[in-house]
């Protein structure tokens, strides 16, 4: 009976256990005045409506400013990109730490309070650039890769800035508390001065980076071609990295240094799925990090629990990954159907191709000739269903007959007229790669196949001209049946 009650005792005490993970609270707790209620509000319709017509103040200004610094960091953000520095934007805004921490001591010392964020600002944009000049330095002065350089400065400067702030926490004079929101960001505390802050370096990075966008461009594609043409390569990379910088520190207030990074790399590796040209990317990156920064904020702003910060990122992460999907072109999805139209045109090639030698192996080329589900197996390695499904398409579009017995087929005139072509393309190609790749005639069929499918119109043309001289425009011979590969089609080309 003893042994029964402390079972039925642990029984409810790892019930109410599992209550109270489940819930956040105590069971006999209220949940609306216990500090362990983690538990999230969703929104009424009234919120929703407020956030949407950003009726009240600090809603218009978090959004505001947050909408800003993801257009800024978009567009910045591109260049670096393409510079392949995506890095250098972690690297700078840890290099601010230590400057804010620096900036915090001196104003306590010369009687100031600390908090003063212009002066706050001031000090991580300069070991900002310190930072960035350290990461410069190590790339150009040795040995060092760029990336090793930039895990280097990133690093050392956040230790350093953990430390400055260690020594802070120890002072006497002047209050600490709420530095650590550089770190991780504190949207909800942004006022009317900081969005203006915010929108006058926003303003100045899009303005620099659209007066600068001939010289940026060719700095991201073929700097050894900008420094050959006498451009000021050094210049204009440290303009580019003074952009970041800027960037960098006016988000300290509103993600913190280590999310920052973020909405650098996240809004132009989303627009890349969508351009191949640098004006529509940077247009798109601009338009991804203004509506992360918007989407977000409003998110937060209907559910105060979730830090404006993290969900602004999250935001970006889930436009990144529709972009990846949907993106026309270079997503996920446009690839794939993409590779569909190449698996099935390769196909469509290999069976007329197939068609041809076995009439050319019969000894005939009329097509009224029929040939055999047989041989059409052995030419090529696919299975009996895979060949019979190329069959079935090919039938749908006219181009062959299918027997009743379904163990013969005959092309039709359009058929045959495409199987003709299909295998002079491929013929001029491998007697291409023979006389002027150097290929040998027993590995020029693996290396045609590998590019032949995506030949245009306008390299067959170019082919047939420099064919034209040997074979006209009679059908090129095989060039495995050729004895000497450099005879024949090379004396003539």
């Amino acid at each position: 009976m003893r042994l029964r009650a402390s079972h039925l005792a642990s029984t409810v005490f790892v019930m109410a256990f599992l209550m109270w993970l489940l819930t956040g609270c105590a069971p006999d707790d209220d949940p609306g005045s216990s500090i362990r209620d983690t538990r999230i509000d969703w929104p009424e319709w009234d919120q929703i409506r407020r956030v949407i017509t950003l009726a009240d103040y600090n809603t218009r200004i978090v959004v505001m400013g947050t909408m800003l610094l993801g257009l800024a960091a978009g567009v910045v953000g591109t260049y670096m990109l393409l510079r392949k520095r995506a890095l250098i934007g972690d690297a700078v805004s840890h290099a601010t730490l230590p400057g804010i921490g620096i900036a915090f001591i001196l104003m306590v010392q010369f009687g100031g309070s600390g908090k003063y964020l212009p002066g706050l600002l001031l000090g991580a944009t300069i070991t900002g650039l310190i930072g960035v000049g350290f990461i410069l330095l190590i790339k150009g002065m040795t040995r060092i890769k760029e990336d090793a350089a930039l895990g280097i400065v990133l690093s050392v400067f956040f230790g350093l800035g953990v430390a400055v702030l260690g020594v802070i926490q120890s002072m006497q004079q002047g209050n600490a508390a709420g530095l650590e929101s550089f770190i991780y960001g504190k949207t909800a505390s942004m006022i009317k001065s900081d969005v203006i802050l915010i929108a006058s370096v926003a303003l100045v990075v899009i303005f620099l980076s659209m007066l600068l966008y001939k010289e940026f461009a060719i700095l991201c594609f073929d700097q050894a071609f900008a420094r050959a043409q006498g451009w000021p390569v050094t210049l204009i990379d440290i303009v580019m990295m003074g952009l970041v910088i800027g960037v960098s520190v006016i988000g300290l207030q509103a993600v913190g240094l280590i999310l920052m990074i973020a909405l650098l790399i996240i809004p132009p590796a989303a627009a890349r799925f969508w351009t191949d040209r640098l004006w529509g990317m940077l247009i798109i990156s601009g338009a991804v990090g203004a509506m992360s920064g918007m989407l977000g904020s409003a998110f937060s702003a209907l559910v105060p629990r979730l830090p404006a910060g993290a969900i602004i990122v999250v935001v970006a992460a889930m436009i990144f990954i529709f972009s990846m999907i949907f993106g026309w072109q270079r997503g996920m999805l446009i690839r794939a159907i993409e590779f569909m139209k190449l698996k099935r045109k390769v196909a469509h090639q290999h069976l007329f191709r197939a068609a041809y030698e076995c009439l050319e192996t019969q000894g005939t080329r009329g097509q009224e000739e029929p040939i055999q589900f047989s041989s059409l197996l052995e030419a090529r390695s696919w299975s009996s269903s895979q060949l019979r499904r190329e069959l079935v398409r090919a039938r749908k579009k006219g181009l062959l007959d299918l027997k009743e017995n379904g163990l013969e087929i005959s092309l039709t005139s359009a058929g045959y007229t495409e199987a003709v072509r299909v295998v002079r393309n491929h013929r001029m190609w491998e007697l291409y790669l023979i006389t002027h790749a150097d290929i040998a005639p027993s590995h020029v069929d693996r290396d045609a196949d590998q590019i032949e499918h995506v030949l245009g119109p306008h390299m067959v043309r170019k082919l047939e001209a420099l064919l034209v001289e040997a074979y006209g425009a009679a059908m090129p011979p095989s060039p495995h049946t050729l004895s000497v590969p450099g005879s024949g089609p090379r004396g003539s080309l």
